[in-house]
């Protein structure tokens, strides 16, 4: 299953209404251990991923590139990546008992 739609039925799941799948056959496992903190470290990971696409984007044609556009494109993709990891480490430590990914 991607994850766009584990995030979908996860946020469903949390936000919205209980899904009803105790007794079928197909249900996943996940659906439990999913929570709104879980849901937060993928969307934060998801922004670190786009980010890291642009930046990517940038470093292909960097000649035709300001150099200080470039600075502050690093800049906030590592303030993402540092925000993502500092929130999935805290998710961590509190649910230590559960599997955060």
């Amino acid at each position: 299953m991607r994850a766009y739609s584990k995030v979908f039925i996860g946020g469903y799941a949390t936000f919205v209404s209980r899904i009803q799948l105790e007794k079928h056959e197909d249900r996943p496992d996940w659906l439990e251990k999913i929570n709104a903190g879980t849901l937060k470290v993928k969307l934060a990971g998801a922004l670190v991923g786009i980010s890291g696409i642009h930046l990517l984007k940038s470093f292909i044609d960097i000649t035709k590139k300001d150099p200080e556009q470039v600075k502050w494109q690093i800049i906030i993709h590592v303030v993402f990546l540092f925000s993502t990891l500092t929130l999935a480490f805290a998710e961590k430590v509190l649910h230590s008992g559960d599997s955060l990914f």
